[in-house]
């Protein structure tokens, strides 16, 4: 086992850890920003109504992109096993 090979390897993971963790920050980011704007623009600054939208938002996505993610990890996970004898070299 090379240090090239557990950097790449290390870079992967990373990589399918932003992949699956972009949907959720994404509708996060997004709903915030319209309750912030929506809060500006009311001039209403109730503490809750920032983050019981958001909590929505990000559950709605993860119940959406669930079925995608799981693909994803599953997917990966297949390919970790599959070269564990190339790991072992």
């Amino acid at each position: 086992m090379t240090p090239e090979f557990v950097i790449g390897f290390a870079q992967e993971a990373v990589k399918m850890v932003i992949l699956i963790a972009a949907p959720m920050l994404g509708l996060g980011l997004i709903v915030g920003i319209m309750v912030s704007i929506f809060q500006a623009a009311t001039q209403i600054q109730e503490m809750t109504l920032t983050f019981v939208p958001k909590i929505l938002a990000v559950f709605l996505g993860l119940m959406l992109f669930a079925p995608w993610m799981l693909e994803k990890l599953v997917s990966f996970t297949h390919y970790c096993i599959s070269q564990i004898p190339m790991f072992i070299r």
